[in-house]
């Protein structure tokens, strides 16, 4: 490993990280909102941090090894956080630290969890900001970086891998990396066009549409208003944010392979996308019957419109709410939590353990349940008719594990100190799975102000970890790791 190569390189990243930052300073000067400073100082500064990193190892630029890769995966995951608070701080003056990069880090890793509160008078750029960070975050800065450092004469086939540590990781798109990002950019950009002007036609002001086609698509429950989707109040809006939720939890190579080769089908090969969506509807229309049944609500269709949208948004990882389905009765919101650790489709940009890991699983349970009963059988674990090898099905049991100590873990520091086990148990599980609202002190309509530094500095660290899939940010901790 060469940590210089590897520092170059994040040198590039930041600087890339400092031109996107041009995006809200552009909104702030057309809307004259006052936060122009803010973002120009903001620049500035991450610019000269890439600057002066890259002129101190530039003599160190060379192709990237695999270890490399999860190095500057990890270091980009950990620092832009730090550089993305500069704009909230600098306009956002009693914001400290520890809350501008817990923001900062939920924005990046699309869990739309959030500490502000006065949404609605923010300056309409900082929201941007806010949205604009999911977006980015949702595909993944270096992938986004994997299409542009080829021009720079970097490859970018490692930094894909650690980036995306699905376990069907290896499976190529086009033959170069660098149109396989470009071909999945352009298919979330395109989306994302279509989304905001879906919201805009459903009664959106277009600020609103803007950031909310933006989170909806990163699948990160920012709003423009406190009172997220309950301040529009509005059925058709609603529509609008459940369908565009399931595109964007489903896996965004099938989307591109179904546009590439314009055909549909595509979809009914996609082992993942047809039991999530089976998965979802079964838990909304049963929720919706135990809403009815215990009389939330006053009709059954009332009780499917509010149940559709939140299981939706939380069983997506996206966050958003339309009522505080922390009042519902406690089966209803631990379905939902327990959705969001799965439901999402790998090589979307939903997070969670992925519907593939629970489908292999789910398949490993049954085949040790007939071996028990037919010792010497040949059953092999298979996914979309093709056997799956027995490395990939350790390796998922091995994440589960991994994946289970986490919520255990972070539950324990949450309540060692001073959360409520609910509140700690499920702030444990929507940030390692990313998926914003918990419930008890971190329910909806509320914010994670309510906790202390420490439980902060928790979460932030979970979210990191869920959203770099647990192993790629564990090995870089791992002593082995830094050895010859």
């Amino acid at each position: 490993m060469r940590p210089l190569a590897v520092l170059h390189l994040l040198s590039l990243v930041l600087v890339l990280f400092a031109v996107c930052m041009a995006v809200p300073l552009a909104f702030s000067l057309a809307l004259d909102d006052g936060a122009y400073g803010a973002y120009l100082r903001s620049i500035g500064l991450t610019a000269l941090a890439g600057a002066a990193l890259w002129a101190a190892t530039r003599r160190s630029g060379r192709e990237l090894q695999v270890r490399d890769g999860f190095l500057l995966v990890a270091l980009v995951w950990m620092v832009l956080p730090a550089f993305a608070t500069l704009p909230l701080i600098l306009q956002l003056r009693e914001l400290t630290f520890t809350h501008a990069y817990f923001e900062a880090a939920s924005g990046l890793t699309a869990s739309g969890a959030t500490v502000l509160s006065g949404l609605d008078h923010l300056a309409p750029s900082l929201n941007i900001w806010r949205g604009f960070m999911i977006w980015l975050g949702g595909m993944g800065v270096i992938v986004l970086a994997v299409a542009i450092m080829p021009l720079l004469g970097v490859g970018g086939s490692q930094l894909f891998k650690a980036e995306t540590p699905t376990p069907m990781k290896d499976t190529k798109l086009t033959p170069r990396i660098a149109e396989t990002a470009k071909g999945l950019w352009l298919v979330y950009f395109a989306l994302t066009v279509a989304c905001g002007l879906a919201y805009h036609w459903a009664g959106m002001s277009g600020i609103d549409a803007l950031v909310h086609a933006f989170t909806t698509l990163g699948l990160g429950g920012f709003s423009t208003h406190d009172a997220s989707f309950a301040y529009w109040n509005s059925p058709r809006i609603e529509a609008v944010a459940i369908v565009f939720m399931l595109i964007a939890a489903v896996n965004f190579a099938t989307h591109f392979m179904a546009w590439h080769r314009r055909t549909l089908g595509v979809y009914r090969r996609d082992p993942e996308a047809k039991v999530f969506l089976a998965v979802v509807a079964v838990s909304v229309v049963g929720i919706a019957i135990y809403l009815a049944g215990t009389g939330d609500y006053p009709d059954f269709g009332t009780s499917l419109r509010f149940a559709a949208f939140n299981v939706v948004s939380i069983a997506t990882t996206t966050g958003y709410a339309s009522t505080n389905f922390g009042h519902w009765p406690i089966f209803a919101p631990l379905w939902m939590l327990f959705l969001c650790s799965f439901a999402s489709c790998s090589g979307s940009t939903g997070s969670g353990m992925k519907m593939i890991r629970a489908l292999i699983l789910f398949k490993q349970i049954f085949r040790e349940l007939l071996r028990i009963i037919h010792p010497s059988v040949a059953n092999p674990v298979k996914l979309a008719g093709q056997p799956v090898e027995n490395y990939v099905v350790f390796a998922v049991l091995a994440y589960v594990f991994v994946y289970v100590v986490c919520i255990v873990a972070c539950t324990l520091l949450l309540t060692l100190s001073g959360a409520d086990v609910l509140t700690a148990f499920s702030a444990a599980v929507v940030s390692l799975n990313n998926a914003g609202p918990g419930l008890g002190a971190v329910g909806p309509g509320r914010t994670y102000a309510a906790l202390n530094d420490f439980q902060i500095w928790v979460c932030s660290f979970a979210m990191l970890l869920g959203r770099l899939e647990l192993f790629t940010l564990l090995v870089v901790l791992t002593p082995a790791f830094w050895r010859k």
